[in-house]
């Protein structure tokens, strides 16, 4: 006679284990201390079998006969149930080990090292914001094109096109990394071509030349009562144009005060290679004032809540609002408005010029990059515009 529940719930503990059939193999064995276990006998192999099929009444009456009726049709087919379910627990602890999340750090993890810090920070912000509670907990290799489409439709929604496109190469790279240390077979990202939205490609926001003596008169004034370190950082910038990260996290180790040149090293380039920015008399004066303003800190331009980390990457952008530019100005509008004015004023060669905003040459002059490239006419230029800075305001 088949069970029913009450009769498993019914059943006491006897002086010995004893079973209660059910039928097809499957009987409910209870235990001389009240312990109740559904099991599965079966043969393979001319070999009698057992299985167990979990406890009573945590395993339902329902819920034993469906296991129980899955695992004969995997012996219907010439398998070993036992054998199948050591392959799946393997499979869910192999997926365990190797979910997107997993398979990412351990991408990051050997990356970053070829990565400026602020880049290695900057992708696992973007995976544990976008990327992870979405995908994070999947097994790598159960995730398709449409589940990365939906993550990239998310961000895209936001109207963030940029970073939902820079979410997609991060994911494609991952899936690269999982399908050469074997944990996934294919890259569902590289599936997405064309599938997301393209944007605008829009310019930092910079002045036009001749609106530049307003904003220095503007910020020798200082209405907006910036702090002194700051107004420095937009002069120093102004006068050396190189990209906002790189005055922010500029050392005094980088700054040779003798051959009057700041060296700024491969790894906090953009283009990962050595950069020589030759310094005017004008910018060296700032430098002298800013290393008696901070003291020992490491940092040109220490943060103002404390010297162990650099100035905020917004603290310029934020100044130049507070003066009035928003939308109008940028701490990287400073490189378009030096290579605009030089070009137009100065009539530098423009090899010149891009040599100095530390811009790859096209072909092979690109590949032979040497940072000493036209450092004389370099020097001589940064000096004529320095000088032409102190010119403008009226």
């Amino acid at each position: 006679m088949k069970l029913t529940n009450t009769s498993c719930s019914n059943a006491k503990p006897k002086d010995k284990t004893y079973k209660m059939a059910d039928g097809g193999g499957m009987y409910l064995e209870i235990t001389p201390s009240g312990g109740k276990l559904w099991r599965l006998k079966y043969r393979f192999g001319g070999k009698e079998k057992l299985l167990s099929l979990g406890k009573y009444p945590q395993t339902t009456l329902l819920k034993a006969r469906s296991e129980r009726e899955r695992l004969k049709l995997i012996l219907s087919q010439g398998l070993d149930p036992s054998e199948s379910r050591k392959a799946e627990k393997r499979e869910i602890a192999l997926n365990a080990e190797n979910t997107f999340e997993a398979v990412a750090r351990e991408w990051h993890k050997n990356k970053k090292d070829t990565w400026s810090e602020r880049h290695a920070v900057t992708n696992l912000h973007r995976m544990q914001t976008d990327i992870f509670p979405a995908l994070g907990s999947r097994p790598i290799n159960n995730i398709t094109a449409p589940d990365v489409l939906a993550v990239l439709r998310k961000i895209e929604e936001r109207g963030a096109h940029d970073i939902a496109k820079r979410a997609g190469q991060v994911i494609g790279q991952v899936f690269r990394y999982g399908i050469v240390t074997g944990r996934c077979t294919y890259n569902p990202a590289g599936e997405l071509r064309g599938a997301l939205k393209t944007s605008t490609k829009t310019h930092y926001a910079s002045i036009k030349p001749d609106e530049l003596p307003t904003l220095l008169i503007v910020l020798d004034k200082n209405d907006a009562r910036l702090y002194r370190h700051t107004v420095l950082a937009i002069k120093l910038l102004s006068l050396t144009f190189v990209r906002t990260s790189e005055l922010i996290e500029a050392t005094w180790s980088e700054i040779d005060f003798k051959y009057k040149q700041w060296n700024i090293p491969a790894e906090r380039m953009k283009m990962k290679r050595p950069h020589i920015v030759p310094l005017a008399p004008q910018a060296i004066a700032i430098l002298e004032e800013l290393k008696e303003m901070v003291g020992n800190s490491k940092w040109i331009f220490p943060s103002q809540i404390g010297h162990a980390k650099h100035m905020s990457n917004n603290t310029i952008l934020k100044a130049l609002e507070r003066m009035g530019y928003k939308g109008r100005m940028t701490g990287h509008g400073f490189r378009a408005l030096a290579r605009t004015t030089i070009r137009e004023k100065m009539r530098y060669a423009p090899d010149i010029i891009e040599r100095q905003l530390a811009h790859k040459a096209s072909g092979a002059l690109g590949e032979a990059y040497d940072r000493t490239e036209f450092i004389e006419d370099r020097a001589k230029m940064m000096q004529e515009w320095a000088d032409y800075l102190d010119g403008v305001p009226s």
